[in-house]
């Protein structure tokens, strides 16, 4: 099989939601071996949330970027990576984990479902579940449409990459009472820090990842970021155009690979 056989190979075995435009709001994965997962949110708590995260690992870097809305507009979002790296199965939860039936699904209930915090997605410092689990002044703060943008790349131990098809990305923060801020009317204290208020810890979106790992596309280039930037994606294509234009891209380059090599031999002829 030719090198280029093998890349259109390639290609056509990619998932169709798994493929990005270099345009678009996420890079194009181009390392071979590089495992790569996508995760959708979806809303808990009715709060209207939904996201998209993509997870890519190298030896022990793992680079996260996030793009969400339907958050509180101004407000932090607490986010982490839940689950577990010991093989136990977790899921997002639904409706039916709102054990106390007070209407707001906690945290402490969803926790059952979707695991204790594995790391902290804050966008600066240290990302160690139990000094920054609740570190909202180091989490990323919606815009005034609700909309978050994330990417950090974190130094991360192997069991966290061996288990990343295991893991899930929840992010906090609800607003009941629709007063674009955190308040104790909305939902009462938090059950993990009664200084804190409901609204201010309780899950607004949770995503599992989607299938197996996605391959690498060998075009373009890949962005890794450092450490503690915190820098943001800039928005561009949604991840749902992004197989159309990565064919008409993959097919562009074969037919100008085919044109070119039409040419050469008719230049051969001619000589």
């Amino acid at each position: 099989m030719s090198m280029r056989t093998g890349r259109l190979a390639v290609l056509a075995a990619l998932p169709a939601a798994a493929l990005l435009t270099v345009a678009g709001s996420f890079p194009v994965f181009a390392e071979e071996n590089t495992p790569a997962y996508q995760i959708d949110l979806e809303q808990l708590n009715d709060s209207g949330s939904k996201g998209t995260v993509m997870l890519s690992a190298r030896g022990q870097e793992l680079t996260v970027w996030i793009k969400s809305e339907g958050m509180v507009p101004g407000q932090p979002s607490a986010q982490h990576l839940h689950g577990s790296t010991e093989g136990h199965d977790f899921v997002c939860p639904d409706d039916s984990a709102d054990k106390d039936g007070d209407g707001i699904l906690n945290n402490t209930e969803a926790t059952v479902h979707y695991g204790d915090i594995n790391i902290a997605l804050t966008v600066s410092g240290d990302t160690d579940a139990a000094t920054s689990g609740l570190a909202v002044d180091r989490m990323p703060v919606a815009d005034k449409e609700g909309k978050i943008t994330y990417k950090r790349t974190l130094q991360v131990s192997q069991d966290v990459i061996d288990s990343l098809k295991n893991l899930h990305v929840v992010q906090h923060g609800i607003d009941p009472n629709d007063n674009d801020k955190y308040d104790f009317e909305g939902a009462g204290k938090s059950e993990l820090d009664p200084k804190l208020p409901q609204e201010a810890t309780a899950p607004t979106n949770c995503g599992e990842v989607k299938g197996a790992a996605i391959g690498s596309v060998p075009v373009g280039g890949i962005e890794t970021g450092s450490g503690d930037s915190g820098t943001s994606v800039t928005p561009g294509v949604a991840i749902g155009a992004a197989s159309a234009a990565t064919a008409v891209a993959a097919l562009f380059v074969v037919r100008r690979r085919k044109a070119s090599g039409v040419a050469a031999a008719k230049a051969g002829d001619a000589a």
